[in-house]
C-alpha cells in the first residue's frame, strides 16, 4: 500500500473510533451479528443515523456484512494479519471489549436475542412435521463456511503440509483444504457421511484427501503432526467435546491452529431429537476454557447470529511455537 493510501487507511480508523456511540456498537459487536433495524432497536436511534454510523465502520474496514434474506447482518471484522492497520485494529478490539455496557443496552440485545428464538419457535410450531428439513433450518453450511475460510486465509501457519477435518459431512470445506494443503485427512466416526464425502472428493477429482474411520484419538496411532484442523459444526455431537480439544493440542504442529465454527449455547432443545444433538451448543468461555486447559492459545471470534434464534460461533484457537 501507498504511503498515501496508508494515511487514508489511518484517518478512517481514526474517525471511525473516535465517537462513543461507534465504539459502542464495535463491542455489541464483538460477540453477535446484527441487521440495521436491530441496531437502531438496541441503541434507540433512527434507522438512517444507524446506517451512517454502520457506513463509517465499514469505510475503516472495521465491520462486515452478510446477507440473509432481504435483511443485512453486519460483524466485527477481523482484523489484518499485517500492514499498517492491523495491530491498531487489534489493541482498539482489545479495549473496546474492556467496556462495560449499560444495563438497559445490555436488555435491549437481550430482547432482540428473545424475539429471534420466539420466531424460531413460531417458525417450527408452523411446520412441526417437517423434521428432515429442520437439520438444514439451523444454518446453511455455506453461511459459516466462509466464515472458516476466511480465517484460514488470514492465519499464519507452520506450512501448508497436512490438514485434518474432523466430521466432514457431505464433504464440501474439503475443497477448501484440498486448494490449500498438500495432504488432507477426513475424520468421522460415520461410514455412511464417509461415502458421501468419498464421492464428492471422486467427483470433484481431488486426489489428496485420505479418509479414516474413526475417532479423532485414531490419528495418533499415524504419528502425524497436523499444521491445520478444522471442525465444523462438530462438537455438539460428540460425547466429550473437551476431549477434542485435548486430542487436538497433542496433533497440532507448534504455531499450528484449530478453527472451530460450533452452535453458541441456546434452549432449543428439539434438536436433540430431530438432529442427533448431543449438546444445546457452547458458551464462548467453555470453549476457551477447554482450549486454555489442554495448553492452546485463543485467537480471532467471529460470530454469526442467525434470524431462527441460532447463533454461529467461529473461533481460532492455536498451538503456541517452542
Amino acid at each position: 500500500m501507498s504511503d498515501s493510501g496508508s494515511v487514508e487507511q489511518l484517518a478512517a480508523l481514526g474517525k471511525a473510533y473516535g465517537d462513543v456511540l461507534r465504539l459502542k456498537i464495535l463491542r455489541v459487536l464483538s460477540t453477535d451479528s446484527f441487521g440495521v433495524l436491530e441496531l437502531s432497536s438496541i441503541f434507540d436511534m433512527r434507522q438512517p443515523a444507524m446506517s451512517h454510523h454502520l457506513k463509517v465502520l465499514a469505510q475503516a474496514e472495521l465491520v462486515s456484512t452478510r446477507k440473509e434474506g432481504n435483511t443485512i447482518f453486519y460483524r466485527r471484522s477481523l482484523p489484518a494479519t499485517e500492514g499498517i492497520s492491523s495491530n491498531l485494529m487489534r489493541s482498539l478490539y482489545a479495549a473496546v471489549d474492556e467496556l462495560v455496557l449499560p444495563d438497559e443496552l445490555n436488555r435491549r440485545v437481550e430482547f432482540i436475542r428473545s424475539q429471534r428464538a420466539e420466531q424460531s419457535m413460531a417458525f417450527f410450531a408452523r411446520n412441526i412435521n417437517q423434521f428432515r428439513q429442520h437439520q438444514e433450518l439451523i444454518a446453511d453450511h455455506d453461511l459459516y463456511a466462509r466464515c472458516v475460510a476466511d480465517v484460514l486465509e488470514k492465519t499464519e501457519l507452520p506450512a501448508q503440509s497436512l490438514a485434518m477435518e474432523l466430521g466432514p459431512g457431505e464433504g464440501e470445506f474439503l475443497d477448501t483444504l484440498s486448494s490449500r494443503f498438500d495432504r488432507v485427512y477426513a475424520v468421522d466416526n460415520s461410514s455412511e457421511m464417509l461415502v458421501i464425502s468419498e464421492q464428492r472428493v471422486k467427483e470433484n477429482n481431488l486426489h489428496n484427501v485420505q479418509f479414516v474411520h474413526g475417532e479423532i484419538d485414531t490419528l495418533n496411532e499415524l504419528n502425524e503432526q497436523f499444521d491445520c484442523i478444522v471442525a465444523n459444526m462438530v462438537l455438539h455431537h460428540v460425547a466429550s467435546p473437551f476431549g477434542i480439544f485435548s486430542w487436538v493440542s497433542r496433533l497440532l504442529k507448534p504455531g499450528g491452529s484449530l478453527l472451530v465454527s460450533e452452535l453458541s449455547s441456546h434452549d432449543q432443545d428439539w434438536v436433540k431429537e430431530s438432529c442427533g444433538d448431543l449438546w444445546l451448543g457452547f458458551s464462548v468461555e467453555e470453549l476457551d476454557g477447554w482450549a486454555q486447559e489442554t495448553g492452546l492459545e485463543i485467537g480471532e471470534s467471529q460470530f454469526l447470529g442467525l434470524r431462527n434464534g441460532f447463533q454461529i460461533q467461529v473461533r481460532r484457537f492455536y498451538k503456541t511455537m517452542t
